[in-house]
C-alpha cells in the first residue's frame, strides 16, 4: 500500500490502485510543438465535455520530451492548452531560433532571459514534489556525463524520489529540469544540475532529452507506470490503461535512389538527426502499436499499415467493446508535414520544407493551425470505456 504522506495533495485520486489510469506522452521537435498544442486543444475540449475536468485532471500520468517537457510540465502544474500557446508565442525565439544562442551564451552566467521566464512560468522555487503538481510527470533528458538517457519522474514511489536521499530527484527545480531536457546540442549549452552541493560526483550535465531513444517517450511511459522497479505497478489491460501520445509533425525524407545513389548525400549528412529521430519516434510508436490495441493512428508504412485490429473477413475495424488482450488502449495523434500530407491538411500554400523545421519560429502560427487541423481526427470513441 502506498504511503499517503507522500503524495500530498494527490493521495485522493491515486489511492485506488485498481481503478483504471489515463497516461498521455508528448514527442520533441523544437518549435513544432506548436503542433502538438493544436492537437491537444482537441483533447481538451473533448476532457472537459466528457468529464468537466483539465487535462491534468484527466491524465494521471504526462511525460514530455524537449519541447514536450515544457508542455508536460505546464500541463501537470494546471496550466490549460490556451496558456502554453500564449508562452509559445511569446518565448520561442528564446527557446528555439539558433540567433538566439548568442545571447544564451552571453547571458549563460548572469541573466539568462530563458531562465527568468521558465521560472516565472513554473515557479522559482518549484520542484517535483508532489505538492506542487496536479498530475504525475515524467521528463525526458539525457544525461552526458554518464552518456544515458535520464527519464526523471515525480512518482514518489521511486528509489531515487525518497526524500531522505541528499540526491533525490524530487528536489530538482522543475524549470531547471525542463531547460535540460530543452538543451538541444549545436543550439544551447547544456545545462548542469547539481544534485548533492557537498558531492561534486552528483553533478551532471545535460543536453536535449529528443537526442536519447525516447524522443517520442509514450513506451517509456507505459513501461515506467508498469515494470514492478518502477513501483507504481499500474494495471494492465485495455479497459485498465489508456495511453495517448501526441506528436510534434513527422514527414519522411527522399534520400538516394538506384539512379543517382550520390544525391543529396551531403543533406542526408547534416540532416542525419532528425532522421534519426524520425526512425527513432516510429519506432516506439510500432511498439505501442503492438503491446497495445491501437485505437487510432496514421498508417506506419505499406506493409503493416495502422495495426489497428481488423477482421480478416472484412477488414472491417474491430469495435472496442470486443477486448483483444492488449495491455493498454493506445491512440496516436501526429500531423504529415510531407507535401502531400499538408495538402490534405488544408495547406496547399504552406512550404512543406520550412514547416519541418525545428527551429524556425516565423511559423508559429501556421504551425498551430497545421496542429489543430490534424486534432480534428481526435474522437471519443477512440478513448473507449476510459472517457468518464
Amino acid at each position: 500500500m502506498k504511503n499517503p504522506e507522500l503524495w500530498k495533495n494527490l493521495w485522493a485520486r491515486y489511492e485506488d490502485e485498481d481503478r483504471p489510469h489515463r497516461m498521455l506522452a508528448l514527442d520533441g521537435g523544437g518549435i513544432r510543438g506548436l503542433i502538438t498544442l493544436g492537437i491537444l486543444e482537441n483533447i481538451e475540449s473533448l476532457v472537459a465535455k466528457y468529464t468537466g475536468g483539465r487535462l491534468c485532471d484527466y491524465f494521471d500520468y504526462i511525460a514530455g520530451t524537449s519541447t514536450g517537457s515544457i508542455i508536460a510540465a505546464g500541463l501537470a502544474r494546471g496550466m490549460s492548452v490556451a496558456e502554453l500557446i500564449q508562452f509559445y508565442r511569446a518565448s520561442g525565439k528564446e527557446m528555439f531560433e539558433p540567433s538566439a544562442l548568442l545571447e544564451r551564451v552571453k547571458y549563460f552566467y548572469t541573466a539568462d532571459p530563458l531562465k527568468a521566464q521558465l521560472q516565472a512560468v513554473f515557479g522559482e522555487k518549484t520542484n517535483l514534489e508532489p505538492g506542487n503538481l496536479n498530475c504525475l510527470l515524467l521528463v525526458v533528458t539525457k544525461n552526458v556525463t554518464t552518456d544515458s538517457a535520464w527519464p526523471i519522474s515525480s512518482n514518489p514511489e521511486a528509489k531515487y524520489n525518497d526524500l531522505s536521499r541528499k540526491d533525490c530527484n524530487l528536489k530538482i527545480p522543475l524549470w531547471q529540469l525542463v531547460r535540460a531536457s530543452t538543451a538541444a546540442p549545436a543550439y544551447f549549452p547544456p545545462e548542469i544540475l547539481q544534485w548533492d552541493a557537498n558531492d561534486p560526483s552528483k553533478t551532471f550535465v545535460f543536453v536535449d532529452g529528443g537526442v536519447t531513444p525516447h524522443n517520442n517517450p509514450a513506451f517509456l511511459l507505459y513501461r515506467m507506470a508498469t515494470e514492478p522497479a518502477y513501483r507504481l505497478n499500474w494495471k494492465t489491460g485495455e479497459d485498465n490503461l489508456l495511453l495517448v501520445s501526441v506528436g510534434t509533425g513527422a514527414a519522411e525524407s527522399a534520400g538516394a535512389t538506384a539512379a543517382a545513389p550520390n544525391r543529396n548525400l551531403f543533406s542526408t549528412v547534416t540532416g542525419l538527426p532528425s532522421e534519426l529521430m524520425y526512425g527513432i519516434l516510429v519506432d516506439q510508436d510500432i511498439n505501442c502499436r503492438t503491446v497495445g490495441r491501437c485505437s487510432y493512428g496514421a498508417p506506419l508504412d505499406r506493409e503493416i499499415l495502422d495495426l489497428v485490429p481488423r477482421r480478416e473477413a472484412d477488414g472491417t475495424v474491430i469495435p472496442l467493446s470486443e477486448n483483444q488482450g492488449r495491455k493498454f488502449l493506445y491512440a496516436r495523434y501526429n500531423a504529415d508535414l510531407s507535401r502531400e500530407g499538408l495538402n490534405r491538411l488544408g495547406f496547399p500554400q504552406l512550404d512543406a520544407e520550412s514547416m519541418r523545421k525545428m527551429d524556425a519560429v516565423a511559423n508559429i502560427e501556421p504551425l498551430l493551425k497545421i496542429g489543430q487541423a490534424a486534432g480534428a481526427h481526435v474522437q471519443a470513441e477512440h478513448f473507449g470505456r476510459l472517457l468518464a
